[in-house]
């Protein structure tokens, strides 16, 4: 890896970055196709877009016309080599004339990996794989996770007052954290293809789940909610806003068929898994269904119990916890129903990665580190 490869990749893990939360049920990939020279020239770059379709590649590829002809690719994930919706990225690539592609991440898609860059390389194409590989799999680890373990990526947030613990609601937010925290929330919501709660806090802060940063609003997930009996209220903002923004509702397999009927004529989708009798819903039906859906990006904004549930059955990736500088109080909660943040921060499967002030608030990201 050449200093210029660096610098190029970076380019495009920043241009995939940007479509994450927008392009499943494919995965976020950015591409920059640059002129070699001295200095070297950039010709086009290309994102994933809305839907997953157009692929980065031909973005960028459309973009620069005759001029990919000689250009070197950097490509944040392996070009995919199989007929779908549209033609494979591999052969377009050959197509063009592009001389050398370079790649972050491999794709785990049995129908890609490695027959991308085999196709490549059979047309003469020069392939460096790998670069800057750590982030890239970073970006693309929603979809690696759907591919091979039937469940997105689980990011849990978390945020808690001085002392560690939860405000507890009574039909409206109550806020431990600044407004600069809760817009760092806000772009995580916009980053995620689905957030998900339990009926628990929709009882206790009646939330909409929508990303509120200006500009921004169009990229607000998917909002799941389980709630095992179908007891939600029509009246709550979720509900009377479903037929607007897309709220899934996952229900116990016996739960009521006249209240799912309810629900799904104020344009809710219903979705009926397993439950365990002491835990509730089972949050790998529920992240099995979600994979099957296209989901590859979950942002858990729920309770206790719901977090609780998720972080009990090791399905959690990512654990944002937003911490204000007063404390919850006598009425706070554990972060999680049986643990408190020390869960979290004595686990040996995670570690912190990153800490950032945000405001008079602090981030601090704790991740898995086998994943």
């Amino acid at each position: 890896m050449s200093a210029s490869d660096e610098m190029f990749m970076r380019g495009a893990l920043a241009l995939a970055r940007r479509a994450l939360g927008q392009t499943w049920p494919n995965p976020a990939v950015g591409a920059v196709l640059v002129r070699p020279g001295d200095p070297a020239e950039i010709i086009a770059r290309g994102w994933t877009m809305p839907g997953g379709r157009p692929h980065a590649e031909h973005a960028a590829l459309e973009k620069a016309g005759a001029r990919a002809k000689g250009c070197t690719l950097y490509v944040t994930l392996e070009p995919c080599a199989h007929h779908g919706q549209t033609p494979p990225c591999a052969d377009a690539i050959v197509e063009a004339g592009v001389s050398r592609v370079v790649c972050s991440a491999g794709d785990p898609d049995p129908r890609v990996s490695g027959k991308g860059f085999a196709r490549l390389r059979k047309a003469g194409i020069e392939v460096g794989a790998n670069v800057l590989g750590a982030e890239g799999g970073k970006i693309s680890l929603g979809h690696h996770l759907r591919v091979t373990q039937n469940r997105p990526l689980v990011q849990l947030k978390i945020a808690v007052g001085a002392d560690g613990r939860i405000a507890r609601g009574a039909g409206a937010p109550v806020w431990v954290t600044g407004e600069v925290a809760r817009a760092h929330g806000h772009l995580l919501r916009a980053r995620a293809d689905a957030i998900l709660v339990g009926r628990g806090t929709v009882v206790a802060d009646d939330p909409m789940l929508t990303c509120r940063l200006p500009g921004m609003e169009d990229r607000s997930p998917v909002r799941v909610v389980l709630d095992s009996n179908l007891t939600l209220g029509q009246e709550t903002k979720l509900v009377a806003s479903a037929d607007k923004i897309p709220l899934w509702i996952f229900c116990d397999e016996q739960a009521d068929e006249n209240r799912a009927k309810a629900l799904e004529a104020r344009g809710a989708q219903i979705t009926r898994v397993a439950t365990h009798s002491h835990t509730g819903l089972d949050p790998r039906g529920v992240l099995a269904a979600l994979a099957k859906r296209g989901v590859t990006r979950v942002l858990v904004e729920g309770g206790p119990r719901v977090s609780q549930s998720f972080w009990s059955a090791d399905l959690v990736d990512e654990v944002y916890v937003y911490q204000g500088p007063d404390p919850a109080g006598a009425g706070g909660l554990n972060a999680l129903a049986d643990e408190g943040l020390d869960a979290v921060r004595n686990s040996t499967a995670f570690g912190v990665e990153a800490t950032r002030a945000l405001g008079r608030d602090t981030l601090t990201l704790h991740r898995r580190s086998d994943v």
